[in-house]
């Protein structure tokens, strides 16, 4: 699935509350990457969602971005297997409990 980007890099920046500079830098090191379009940086409703989840990291839970990489990693791979378990789930009682602790750790780091 293509992510589009739909908004530009100020309009970025002042829905996640971080100054361009910050974008840039982020980009730079690899925690996000948005689509472009020519010259123009475009950022999707995800990216916004990724960025204010990486403010979250650094400002409230004190990351720094070693630590912000590892936690996207973590999550990352956590959404992978909770996908996997979910197809292996549909029948078994074990698999299903383990799906919802997954489901659930996922959910918490989401609503951070």
């Amino acid at each position: 699935m293509q992510r589009r980007g739909v908004y530009i890099m100020r309009v970025a920046s002042m829905l996640s509350g971080m100054h361009p500079q910050t974008l840039r830098k982020y980009e730079r090191v690899g925690l996000l990457a948005p689509s472009r379009s020519g010259m123009l940086r475009m950022y999707s409703d995800e990216d916004i969602a990724l960025l204010k989840m990486i403010k979250y990291l650094v400002d409230e839970v004190g990351l720094n971005l070693a630590g912000v990489d590892l936690a996207l990693s973590l999550r990352s791979r956590l959404m992978g297997l909770e996908r996997e378990i979910r197809l292996l789930a549909d029948h078994h009682p074990v698999r299903r409990r383990l799906a919802k602790s997954v489901k659930e750790m996922l959910a918490m780091l989401e609503s951070q």
